[in-house]
C-alpha cells in the first residue's frame, strides 16, 4: 500500500512538473496561463502586478471552467469559443497543448485535436508600457478535405463572479455611442452587430469590466476589452451556476459558417486587453496610448482645424461658393477646406443623393474649374483642400452599375434592395475587381491631384441582402467575412502608396468607430448630429476606448440641423474643442461678432492642440449621472499643462451644482489658470492666479453656474474651459 502512495505521488510530481506557467506581463499588469501538454490551457490569474514570489505560490482558481479556448463538443452545456464540423460530419473537437513558443513580447500556444489534424494557435502579445495585451487565434486545416467552421471567437476569458459590472454602449444614426451601465446577472449578455459594412451605430465591439461594483472613474479594478474589428460582431458574457461569468467576443458567426478549405487558415480580429487599478479613465488612458501609438494612422501627428462643407451647402456645390467657404476658414484661422458630396457624375449629375455613386468624375456644371480650380484656390488662401467619396457603394442610376450590374451585393435569383435615396447598392468587397476599383478611386483622385491633403471616407448603407455575385452558391456564407477582408486589402494598397494621406472613417456618421478599421484611418466621424449637448454624451461614451485626435468635433449652426436645438455659439465651440476641432457651418451666415469669437476660440485651440490630442484624459462628472454638469480633463505627460472643460447640461433657477474636483496633476506643482473663450464681461475670480496640484485634486474650483457677458447676449447655456500651466 505505502508503495503505490509512493508511486502515486511521483506521478502526480511529475504531471505537475510538466505543467509550465506561462506569464505575460506589462508594466501594472499580470496575465498567468498554467499549460501543460496534452491538455487544454488553463486561465489561472489576470489582474494587477505580480511579484516572483506571488507568483510562486499563485493560488489556483475554484469553481469555475478555466479553459482558455474552450471547444465544442465534449461539455456541450458549456459555452464554447470554437465550433466545427470536421470533413466527416464529426461535430466535436478537443484542443490541447502541443508546443509553446515564446519571442519576445509574443506568446505561441499551439493546440492541437488529438483525433484530427486540426490545430490552434492562441497568440498573446503584450505592449508593456501601455498596459495592453492582444489576444487572437489561427485555425489550421490539416484534413484532406474542406471542413466547416460554425465558431470562431477571438477571446474566451473567465471573470470572477462578485458585483461585476458591465459598461458598453448603444445608439442609432444620430445617437451614437450612448453608454450604458449595469450589473452583470446570471444568464446572458449579448452585444451584437451585424450591419455588414459598418458597426458602431447600435453597439460597440468594446466593454469594460468593474471588479468592485458601479465603475468609477479614477480609482478601482477595471478589465478593458476590444475586438479590433471592422464586421459583423457579437461579444457574449454568459454567467452560469459556477463561480464565474464568461466573456467571449469575436466575429459574428450568425449566417457566416466558413468552410477552411485544406491547408488554409482562418484568422481571428485581435482582441485588445487592458487591466487598471485606476477606474474606467485608466483603462481609457492606456487604450489611447496604445492607439495612437501602434493602431490609429498618423497617431503621432497633430489633426489640422477644418470646415466642411456638408452642413453649410448640402449638395449644392459650386466654384464660387467653395472658394467663399475657403477664404472665411481661412480668415478665421482654419488649415484645411473639406468639399463634401455633391460634385461629381457625368451622365447623371449629382443633384441629390439618388444617383452617380460610382462615378467619379467631376460635374463640370457645378465646377467648371475642376478640382483644379479648388487646389488653386485652397493654395490662395493659404489652407489645406480636402474631398469626399464613398468607395463602396453605388446606385443603380449611375454609369457604374450600368457597366457592372454584377459588382454588387446582392441576394441570388431576388430583386436587389436598395437603399439611400432609393437606389443606393453596396459593392462587393469579395470581389478582386471591386477592390481594384475602390483603390482607384483614390489612386486617380491622387495620382491626377497630388496636393490633395485629406479625404473624407463615407459608407452609408448596410447590407440589406445576403448574396455575393463573386462567391460560389456554396461559400455565400462567406460574405460578411470576405466583405472586410475586401476592404482590408484595399486600404493596405492605398496606404502602402500614399501613406502620408488623411483619410476620415465617416459611415452615416459614427457607423466606423473601431479599432479594425483606425490602423488605415487617421479619424472617425462621431456623428451626424453635432448638436452640441447631445454630442457631450455621443463624446463621453466615445472616449472610453478612444482618443479625442481620432473625434472629429465640430461647431455648427443652430438651431441644429438634426435635433434643432439652439445652443449658444460658446457652448458649440467649449464642447468641439475636447475633440479634434472643425467646423461643419456656412460661414458667410455667421455674424461678424461670432466669426471672432471662432476666431480667437481656432487661435487658443492651437495652443492647447497637443494637450487635448496626445494628453491622458481624466473623466471627472459624467452627464450620465444627471448631477446638472459633465467635466473632464486633458493632462499633458509631464503634467505641466492641462485644459480643463466643464459644460452644464441643464438650467434651473436655484440650481446646485457640484464642485467638480480635478485629476492627473503633480500634487507638488503650482498652476496658473486661464479661462479659454472667455464671453464674460469680468474675468472669473480664479483668473491669474495659482493653486497647487493637491489643493486643485483634493477641493477643486468653484465654477460661475452662468455665463456673464452683456445683458442682452445672456442665455441659458454655460461652459468653461480653464487652460492651467505648471510655474
Amino acid at each position: 500500500m505505502k508503495k503505490l502512495l509512493a508511486v502515486a505521488l511521483l506521478l502526480t510530481s511529475a504531471q505537475m512538473a510538466m505543467a509550465e506557467q506561462v506569464v505575460i506581463n506589462t508594466k501594472n499588469s499580470t496575465m498567468v496561463l498554467e499549460v501543460e501538454k496534452g491538455k487544454q490551457p488553463q486561465y489561472v490569474y489576470y489582474g494587477a502586478s505580480l511579484s516572483d514570489t506571488d507568483l510562486k505560490h499563485l493560488q489556483a482558481p475554484r469553481g469555475g471552467r478555466m479553459d482558455a479556448y474552450p471547444a465544442y463538443g465534449m461539455n456541450c452545456p458549456a459555452e464554447a469559443a470554437f465550433a466545427m464540423k470536421h470533413a466527416d460530419g464529426n461535430m466535436s473537437t478537443e484542443l490541447y497543448t502541443t508546443d509553446i513558443e515564446r519571442q519576445g513580447d509574443l506568446t505561441r500556444i499551439v493546440l492541437k485535436d488529438p483525433v484530427y489534424p486540426t490545430s490552434v494557435t492562441l497568440f498573446y502579445k503584450a505592449y508593456q508600457d501601455e498596459d495592453m495585451i492582444e489576444t487572437w487565434t489561427e485555425v489550421r486545416n490539416g484534413e484532406a478535405k474542406p471542413v466547416t467552421l460554425t465558431q470562431f471567437a477571438s477571446i474566451s476569458l473567465p471573470i470572477r463572479r462578485g458585483n461585476v459590472w458591465l459598461s458598453h454602449f448603444h445608439g442609432s444614426w444620430g445617437n451614437e455611442t450612448r453608454l450604458v451601465e449595469e450589473p452583470i446577472l446570471p444568464g446572458e449578455k449579448v452585444i451584437k452587430n451585424k450591419d455588414g459594412t459598418r458597426n458602431s451605430h447600435t453597439d460597440h465591439a468594446e466593454v469594460m469590466f468593474s471588479l468592485d461594483g458601479k465603475g468609477q472613474e479614477n480609482c478601482g479594478d477595471v478589465i478593458g476589452a476590444a475586438l479590433c474589428y471592422s464586421g459583423n460582431f457579437q461579444l457574449k458574457i454568459d454567467t452560469d451556476d459556477t463561480d464565474f461569468h464568461y466573456f467571449f467576443a469575436g466575429i459574428n458567426p450568425d449566417n457566416s459558417e466558413y468552410h477552411l478549405k485544406k491547408g488554409e487558415i482562418f484568422t481571428t480580429p485581435k482582441v485588445a486587453l487592458s487591466f487598471s487599478q485606476r477606474g474606467l479613465s485608466g483603462i481609457s488612458r492606456n487604450f489611447h496610448k496604445w492607439g495612437r501609438k501602434y493602431m490609429l494612422m498618423h497617431g503621432n501627428k497633430e489633426r489640422k482645424i477644418l470646415l466642411n462643407s456638408w452642413e453649410g451647402v448640402y449638395f449644392d456645390i459650386n466654384q464660387k461658393g467653395m472658394d467663399q467657404m475657403m477664404g472665411d476658414i481661412a480668415s478665421m484661422g482654419g488649415e484645411l477646406f473639406v468639399m463634401d458630396d455633391g460634385w461629381f457624375g457625368d451622365k447623371y449629375p449629382r443633384k441629390t443623393d439618388n444617383c452617380a455613386l460610382g462615378d467619379w468624375v467631376v460635374d463640370k456644371s457645378k465646377l467648371p474649374e475642376g478640382i483644379e480650380g479648388l487646389l488653386r484656390d485652397a493654395k490662395k488662401h493659404g489652407i489645406k483642400f480636402g474631398i469626399w467619396i464613398e468607395p463602396e457603394m453605388t446606385n443603380s442610376v449611375s454609369e457604374l452599375y450600368d457597366a457592372h450590374p454584377d459588382w454588387i451585393v446582392k441576394a441570388p435569383k431576388r430583386e436587389a434592395i436598395q437603399g439611400r435615396g432609393g437606389t443606393q447598392l453596396v459593392l462587393d468587397m469579395s470581389n478582386p475587381k471591386v477592390q481594384d476599383f475602390v483603390f482607384s478611386i483614390v489612386d486617380n483622385l491622387m495620382t491626377k491631384y497630388p496636393e490633395i491633403d485629406y479625404i473624407k471616407w463615407d459608407a452609408n448603407m448596410p447590407i440589406l441582402n445576403h448574396g455575393s455575385q463573386y462567391l460560389t452558391m456554396n461559400d455565400q456564407s462567406h460574405l460578411n467575412i470576405e466583405y472586410h477582408r475586401g476592404l482590408q486589402k484595399a486600404c493596405q494598397r492605398i496606404r502602402a502608396k500614399y501613406p502620408d494621406l488623411t483619410i476620415q472613417a465617416c459611415a452615416s456618421g459614427g457607423g466606423r468607430a473601431n479599432w479594425g478599421v483606425l490602423p488605415y484611418f487617421d479619424e472617425f466621424w462621431v456623428s451626424d448630429n453635432t448638436d452640441a449637448l447631445q454630442r457631450i454624451y455621443m463624446q463621453w461614451g466615445t472616449s472610453y476606448f478612444f482618443p479625442a485626435i481620432a473625434m472629429a468635433s465640430h461647431i455648427s449652426a443652430t438651431p441644429n440641423h438634426t435635433v434643432f436645438r439652439t445652443t449658444a455659439m460658446k457652448y458649440r465651440i467649449d464642447v468641439a474643442m475636447s475633440g479634434r476641432l472643425g467646423m461643419e457651418i456656412q460661414p458667410k451666415n455667421m455674424s461678424d461678432e461670432e466669426k471672432a469669437l471662432c476666431k480667437n476660440a481656432i487661435a487658443e485651440y492651437k495652443q492647447i492642440r497637443p494637450i487635448v490630442q496626445f494628453g491622458d484624459l481624466y473623466r471627472l462628472v459624467s452627464p450620465y449621472d444627471k448631477l446638472g454638469l459633465a467635466s473632464l480633463m486633458y493632462v499633458n505627460e509631464q503634467k505641466t499643462k492641462s485644459v480643463f472643460f466643464w459644460w452644464k447640461t441643464e438650467s434651473f433657477q436655484n440650481e446646485h451644482l457640484p464642485r467638480v474636483k480635478m485629476a492627473g496633476l503633480d500634487a507638488n506643482k503650482m498652476y496658473k489658470i486661464h479661462e479659454l473663450n472667455r464671453i464674460d464681461l469680468q474675468p472669473m475670480d480664479v483668473e491669474g492666479k495659482v493653486f497647487s496640484g493637491a489643493y486643485l485634486m483634493n477641493h477643486g474650483l468653484e465654477m460661475p453656474y452662468r455665463n456673464e457677458p452683456e445683458h442682452s447676449k445672456k442665455n441659458d447655456w454655460s461652459s468653461r474651459v480653464l487652460s492651467l500651466e505648471a510655474q
